[in-house]
């Protein structure tokens, strides 16, 4: 029961460490990715709080959910051009977006917490349903496994670990 517990507060963590190994396997570095973390929680609760509140329809959540994704991968898109297009240097430019997404999660959210959000998205974090596992501990093995695979046996996996190699050869 406590490995569980761990697994479960863990998984947060865990998921973003697969993304940033292979950000870091390309001899990148990405300093902001809890700030879009954060700034992904506010925009998708602040939507749903728009959209209904408790009374969001699941349709409304997904896209709500969706819009967040979009949103963080608009940011990091911003993020990528700075570096390729200007040379900025990645620690630099994800340092300076860490900040911008932070402010903007503090502006959007007012600096207060938002409420008012369905049971049915906050089910991912809290039930348990298959063999009594956490939702969230079964996804970061399916990351896992996915990540595994996309690494050792596929070709861009294979471009992940040349450009982390040498970028001029790959």
């Amino acid at each position: 029961r406590n490995l569980l517990n761990v697994a479960n507060q863990i998984v947060v963590f865990a998921v973003i460490a697969v993304g940033m190994t292979m950000v870091i396997i390309t001899a990148g570095i990405d300093l902001s990715v809890g700030s879009l973390v954060a700034l992904s929680a506010v925009v998708a609760s602040t939507l749903i709080v728009m959209v209904g509140g408790e009374a969001a329809s699941n349709f409304e959540l997904f896209y709500c959910s969706l819009a967040a994704v979009a949103t963080c991968a608009a940011v990091g898109g911003f993020s990528g051009v700075m570096i390729t297009t200007f040379k900025i240097p990645p620690f630099i430019a994800t340092l300076g977006m860490m900040q911008v997404a932070s402010g903007l999660a503090f502006i959007i959210a007012g600096g207060q917490s938002i409420y008012r959000i369905p049971e049915s998205f906050t089910w991912l974090g809290r039930d348990a349903d298959l063999l009594s596992l956490p939702n969230a501990v079964i996804l970061m093995g399916i990351t896992y496994l996915v990540a595994h695979v996309v690494m050792s046996k596929t070709t861009l996996g294979r471009h992940i670990y040349a450009v982390g190699g040498n970028r001029q050869a790959a």
